[in-house]
């Protein structure tokens, strides 16, 4: 077995595709979810509530998509730095079949760097069905 990169700011330049994955969300995902950050809205546990007000099914949280688009970028980094900012804007849901899920792929790009602070802004790209659910979703990481 052998051991992961250690990332060094050193190593980075703007364009560079650090990281990438894809995730499954099942609806035991969006369970343990609701429990975790108390969020128990019925649209995302009840097919038949969330096509009640217009929604093709279940969706997963927003904030659970962007906590697996986050924990792609955190993964990479590891101990050689630490989060200043995290943001994005929800663009799109995603549903999250009961037999299939919802496969959601993730990528981080070094979209800037800044070499006095010794930061990087990592643009995530974040996509469902081909379509993108997050949109300017960027993590400035910080490093020692």
């Amino acid at each position: 077995m052998s051991e992961a990169a250690v990332v060094t700011f050193e190593g980075l330049a703007k364009g560079d595709v650090v990281a990438e994955r894809e995730h499954t969300l099942t609806r035991d995902s969006l369970v343990r979810y609701a429990g975790a950050s108390g969020d128990f809205n019925p649209i995302h546990y009840r097919d038949d509530f969330a096509q009640s007000v217009g929604l093709p099914g279940v969706l997963a949280h927003g904030m659970l998509t962007m906590g697996v688009a986050g924990s792609l970028a955190t993964d990479w980094l590891g101990t050689a730095g630490h989060v200043v900012d995290f943001q994005s804007r929800f663009t799109r849901p995603v549903p999250v079949d009961a037999e299939t899920g919802a496969v959601v792929t993730v990528s981080a790009t070094v979209g800037a760097l800044d070499e006095e602070a010794r930061t990087a802004r990592l643009d995530l790209k974040v996509t469902f069905d081909g379509a993108t659910v997050l949109g300017k979703s960027q993590m400035v990481v910080a490093f020692a």
